[in-house]
């Protein structure tokens, strides 16, 4: 621990040292700006009075800059020397001079190729049956290498495991063996090791060279299969000598987290390991806490496990190794401790994750173990862009361009290699964003301590005063409170809020406190982001400089070619009266310093760009964009810019014409540096000439992205040669001809609207890659051979087609086997996925994981042989009236989610009456999740007794026929959301939830016929929410009532004949929202009251209730956020009683953040006391409502204003109140102010 404090205390010293850096800078800036300004408006007085005069009379802030300094650096000087005498009595100097040793800890087991015995793997069925298809039909002639990459602790070995001791690999290779590389990639050891292993002998030879040549004797002929786990090296040529003695017959696995290594090595196909299902997760860590598949045996556990396996994330390592800690624990609140547990407070000895994900960390590069350990501010499930990342990076001096000085875009290449490392992960539903695995989240705060914090949730936690780094999620309304955690940090860096979410009903609001009084406290703040907030003042802050200027005036003073700091420029005009010719002169002026990495020029007025801006003496320049200059008619020689990497062209609306003088004068290598070229919205272009027939011209050598959009009038072909493209994306030209026939690496295809797709196979077949992702849509005419569209399509992992006029996909050379996600869409004539007379051979495994299928009117039926696909795990249909059912017999044996959405003439799912002989087994179905909506002639989901166990979530809506769900009328055991709405005719949901004990959430709405819930309502222990809508039969819940532990919600509404709820509701410990609304008019509730901590009430049409409101204690809720009483017969409220005031004044307990109080149709009460003892609550919380407007009279606010500033531990919130500030006609307006805590009370005259 001595030496963890003081690299600790040397870290905090080293931040110490910058900051006062920065103040030196700081001061350096301002003072050149001073003297700037000075030299450009002299003063008249000045000339008349000498400069020491000034001085003798004015001290310069120089002078007290550096009296304050001199202190500054005196401190740190003593504790730079109090950090090296302790130095020195650590014995640090010793131990730095010696090799690395890792006292007290054991080393780390390396795994084998030994799978465990006792424990039944699960999660990677698919992606072992295809590796050892592929390992089994390989005939490589050379090295056959396949590599298997993912993020520690997500299964690698074990899939390693599993194919290496698969029993038809034993009969497939003559010889195995199995090295754990590790840390240390050592050609010899290695080489040893797999000699070793092979010849069962032990080896003496050191010398690489007799080595490799024994082991290409010991090969010669033999089919050899080798796993070499865990590979870190990055070297490719350590790897081309390992690699030297293996020949024809040779198959080797690799096991990876980097996706470099995978590079590396070349693989024939790379198997990337995602996340397990918490199913999966659930069977492993079962059998290791509690030696069984599941909590069957061990209900009293099965809350808190599977709270865990949530937490595990799909982490299979988590699964175990939390699995193996609870192992001989017996007690459910032991369970509990782990669960409430940080990960990195569990103990390492018995818990590998973080020692596991450490691994990943300690090789990274030193630059880039900063940026992540800077991460470690994001929250966790946050979701964030690569630029805003890079943002937050440059901005605290984390890019190092020496550290890569040959990389220009060195935020992009650190990013990218944290991706490439499985530090960051494409988000699940926005593939432009990313995301941390939780556990890595936790891995960033521990290597990052106490430099960074984050705040989440609720819980605001301390700030450390060495903290320098932290972020928060911003609320609808962050009050006073939510900042209290950053009182006593003095040298905050970054001051980062990141919203989560845009739901927001006003918000998000910041308070005045931390404008006016913390901000200006933070004088080192380097990242300042207040982005979202609705703000409309911000004061000034001295640690944020911004000038603005009048720019037609001070374009010139700006000299920005003197700036050598600035690496990205954008230059954006308003929309206002525009002059051309200052615009002109204006970007004239604007010339920038050499070093500029990044420009971007909007809203450009003028006619021409200026010269400068294609100017070659731009070395630097590495990303252009040109957006919404609508009086240019021509573009910059932009092909002058030899590294520029990235072109965006938009919105250029007089653009005819793009030729020749884009590539500039004697340019015979334009663009030789182009990655990625875009034009957009170039709504008059109608040609593009490349200047094709001058072959001293090579145009777009390394061109890899291509895209054009809305280009309506653009004519002709694309360039014909593009030898690096990989990524071509064409939408909404109508008229261009979109050739493929020169693009040897491209993999992504992207068409939607143009005149023709070509593929006139100029290219040999053997240079014809296959297409990874394709998508084409609404093309006039497609020049393709069958023959073509197999080669370049029948094996893209995503294949889409719109538009398309054809009966079969086999007519235009395609099969389903291929792909992993076909997507088909809007082909009228389409009338199977397969010709009539052919039957879908399954000569190689279907990879099909996932099919969406819409708007296909002649489609009657699926494939028979979709049934059989073993991968396929979600199918969406939607919009095929010629659908009568989705199957005969079985579903595909792994689907897990079926959506169908009007398909009129669906029937049923499952019709098995002429098909008794193929009766599906209700344990082998997989399928968790249904979906149904606005299917009018469906009458029921399968015709067997049952359906299929596994269901959780089913959604059913708008289905006018159906009358029952299935014949025997039992739900799925596993079910655990139901919803149905819109199903007039359903009369019997099941007969009872006695088997279906998991069922967490019940939602109705406008099911006429149904009269009860099933019984068992009171069984369902997990059940969260209950939500009844225009059910008009319904008349109450089972006499039985309702499960008392974790029901939150119970909402009923527009059930005009519902009379009664449930007795003891008050004994519901979870509950927390309650409506009733529009039912019957002699609706009851229970004489017992309501539960203390409801934090919503709504009431409505109950007239029988309202003259009772104080006797139920509504008054006395603890935690009120929502309340709204409303309909006839509010008037019966005659009186409040004096503890009442407060609610009715919304003074309320501290840990209420808001409330919205809305009462209606004259519901206010007609008496009541107006001096209740204000400094009882320390929070008031003030929001628009009738009640306000039309009640309240403030005759003694004087007499509380006194009060509340005589309580110095008022907290205030005061939001606006519109409704009332209108209607205000020369009011009174109250203000308090009481140190930063303000109250605002406005009185209606």
């Amino acid at each position: 621990m001595g030496v963890k404090k003081w690299l600790e205390d040397l870290q905090d010293l080293a931040y110490d040292v910058d900051d006062i850096l920065d103040e030196f800078a700081y001061e350096e800036l301002r003072l050149n700006l001073q003297d700037t300004q000075a030299q450009a408006r002299p003063s008249k007085i000045r000339k008349f009075i000498p400069e020491r005069i000034i001085r003798s009379i004015f001290p310069p802030t120089s002078f007290q800059f550096n009296n304050s300094m001199i202190t500054k650096v005196k401190d740190i000087t003593d504790s730079l020397n109090s950090l090296t005498t302790r130095r020195s009595s650590l014995g640090l100097s010793e131990i730095l001079s010696q090799a690395a040793t890792s006292k007290g800890k054991q080393p780390r087991l390396q795994p084998t190729s030994v799978l465990d015995g006792v424990v039944e793997y699960v999660g990677r069925h698919k992606e072992k049956t295809e590796m050892i298809e592929l390992l089994k039909g390989n005939n490589y002639n050379g090295v056959s290498v396949f590599s298997i990459v993912g993020m520690g602790g997500m299964g690698k070995t074990t899939l390693a495991q599993l194919v290496y001791n698969d029993a038809t690999i034993n009969e497939s290779f003559d010889l195995k063996a199995w090295v754990c590389v590790a840390d240390n990639f050592d050609a010899i050891a290695i080489t040893k090791a797999i000699l070793q292993s092979i010849t069962s002998e032990s080896c003496d030879y050191s010398n690489l060279d007799l080595l490799q040549v024994k082991l290409k004797e010991k090969l010669s002929g033999k089919r050899f299969l080798l796993v070499l786990d865990d590979i870190w090296n990055e070297n490719y040529n350590d790897w081309t000598i390992l690699r030297s003695p293996f020949g024809a017959g040779t198959t080797i696995i690799v096991t990876t987290c980097l996706q470099i290594v995978s590079s590396i090595v070349d693989p024939l196909k790379v198997f990337h390991l995602d996340k397990l299902s918490d199913d999966d997760c659930l069977s492993i860590f079962t059998q290791h806490a509690l030696k069984a598949r599941n909590f069957d045996g061990h209900p009293q556990f099965k809350e808190i496990g599977e709270k865990i396996i949530r937490r595990c994330n799909g982490l299979p390592l988590a699964a175990k190794a939390i699995g193996s800690l609870l192992r001989t624990v017996k007690y459910h609140r032991e369970w509990e401790r782990i669960y409430e547990s940080e990960i990195w407070n569990l103990p390492e000895e018995q818990c590998g994750i973080i020692p596991a994900l450490r691994l990943s960390y300690h090789h990274l590069p030193s630059y880039l173990k900063r940026c992540f350990a800077y991460c470690s501010i994001i929250p966790k499930d946050y979701e964030f862009e690569e630029k805003e990342i890079i943002l937050l990076w440059r901005a605290e001096g984390l890019l190092q361009q020496k550290a890569m000085p040959q990389v220009k875009d060195i935020g992009n290449q650190y990013f990218q290699d944290l991706v490439s490392r499985s530090f960051f992960q494409t988000s699940s539903k926005d593939e432009s964003r990313f995301v941390m695995h939780d556990f890595i989240n936790d891995l960033a705060q521990v290597v990052a301590g106490d430099i960074c914090s984050k705040q989440e949730g609720d819980m605001q936690q301390k700030l450390s005063n060495r903290t320098r780094h932290s972020s928060y999620i911003a609320g609808e309304y962050d009050t006073v409170k939510k900042f209290e955690a950053f009182d006593q940090v003095k040298s905050l860096r970054t001051f980062l809020p990141l919203i989560f979410s845009r739901n927001y009903v006003w918000g998000p609001f910041l308070t005045n406190v931390v404008l006016l009084d913390l901000l200006p406290r933070l004088g080192y703040l380097g990242v300042l982001c207040l982005s979202g907030y609705k703000i409309k003042e911000l004061p000034i802050i001295e640690t944020v400089l911004e000038a603005s200027k009048n720019v037609n005036e001070d374009a010139g003073e700006a000299k920005l070619n003197e700036k050598q700091g600035i690496d990205r420029l954008v230059l954006k005009w308003s929309w206002d009266t525009r002059k051309k010719e200052v615009e002109e002169w204006v970007l004239d002026s604007l010339h920038p310093s050499k070093k500029l990495e990044q420009l971007v020029i909007q809203n450009f007025g003028g006619a021409k760009f200026s010269t400068w801006i294609a100017d070659s003496s731009f070395k630097n320049m590495c990303s252009l964009e040109l957006r919404n200059c609508q009086n240019c008619k021509s573009l910059p020689s932009i092909g002058r810019l030899l590294l520029l990497k990235d072109l965006s062209i938009g919105g250029l609306r007089q653009v005819h014409k793009i030729g020749a003088e884009l590539l500039g004068e004697n340019q015979s290598n334009a663009f030789a540096s182009l990655e990625s070229l875009c034009f957009d919205n170039m709504l008059n272009w109608e040609e593009w000439d490349l200047c094709e027939d001058d072959e001293q011209v090579s145009k777009f050598p390394s061109l890899r992205f291509l895209s054009i959009t809305k280009c309506p009038l653009l004519l002709g072909r694309l360039p014909t040669i593009l030898q690096s493209l990989q990524k071509l994306e064409i939408y909404e030209c109508q008229r261009l001809v979109v050739s493929i026939s020169s693009f040897p690496l491209l993999c992504e295809l992207s068409i939607a609207g143009c005149e023709e797709l070509v593929d006139e196979g100029s290219l040999s077949v053997q240079k014809v890659t296959s297409l990874k992702h394709a998508s084409l849509s609404n093309f006039s005419k497609c020049n393709i051979s069958a023959e073509r569209i197999f080669l370049r399509f029948a094996n893209s992992e995503t294949f889409k087609i719109s538009g398309w006029e054809l009966g079969s996909l086999s007519q235009i050379g395609l099969r389903l086997v291929g792909h992993r996600f076909i997507e088909i869409v809007s082909c009228p004539q389409l009338v199977s996925l397969a010709a009539e007379e052919e039957r879908l051979q399954l000569d190689k495994i279907p990879g099909v994981e996932s099919m969406f299928i819409r708007d296909c009117e002649r489609l009657s039926r699926l494939p028979e042989a979709l049934h059989a696909f073993p991968f396929i795990t979600r199918i969406t249909l939607a919009d095929c009236p010629g659908l009568v059912c989705f199957a005969e017999s079985n579903f595909p044996p792994a689907l897990k989610e079926l959506r169908i959405v009007n398909c009129v003439n669906l029937q049923y799912l499952v019709d098995e009456k002429e098909n008794t002989n193929k009766s599906m087994s209700t344990n082998t179905c997989l399928l968790e999740r249904l979906d149904i909506s606005c299917c009018p002639s469906l009458i029921w989901l399968s015709s067997r007794d049952d359906i299929c166990n596994r269901f959780q979530h089913l959604k059913i809506r708008c289905c006018s026929k159906l009358s029952s769900l299935v014949l025997n009328a039992k739900l799925p055991v596993m079910l655990k959301q139901l919803f149905i709405g819109d199903c007039p005719i359903l009369e019997c949901i099941a007969q009872d939830f006695l088997e279906t004990t998991d069922l967490e959430s019940i939602v109705i709405h406008d099911a006429e016929k149904i009269k009860s819930l099933p019984r068992g309502l009171d069984k369902l222990s997990h059940l969260q929410e209950i939500r009844l809508f225009r059910c008009p039969n319904l008349v109450s819940l089972e006499e039985s009532g309702l499960p008392t532990t974790n029901l939150r919600v119970l909402s009923i509404g527009g059930c005009e004949n519902f009379r009664a709820l449930t007795k003891c509701i008050n004994n519901f410990t979870s509950f927390r929202e309650l409506a009733v609304w529009k039912c019957s008019a002699d609706i009851s509730f229970p004489e017992e009251g309501f539960p203390t901590n409801l934090t919503s009430l709504q009431i409505s049409n109950a007239p029988k209730i309202y003259t009772s409101l104080v006797e139920w204690g509504f008054y006395r809720l603890t935690s009120p956020q929502k309340l709204n009483i409303s309909g006839e017969g509010c008037s019966r409220v005659v009186s409040f009683p004096e503890e009442a005031i407060g609610m009715m004044l919304l003074l309320l307990s501290p840990i209420s953040a808001s409330i919205d109080l809305k009462i209606w149709n004259s519901c206010a009460p007609r008496a009541y006391n107006t001096s209740p003892i204000f400094n009882d609550w320390p929070s008031m919380i003030v929001l628009s409502s009738p009640l306000f407007q039309k009640k309240i009279c403030f005759s003694r606010l004087s007499a509380l204003k006194a009060k509340l500033a005589k309580n110095s531990e008022l907290q205030l919130i005061c939001f606006s109140l519109f409704d009332l500030v209108k209607r205000m006609n020369g009011g009174i307006q109250y203000t308090l102010q009481h140190g930063i805590r303000e109250l605002n009370l406005t009185h209606v005259r």
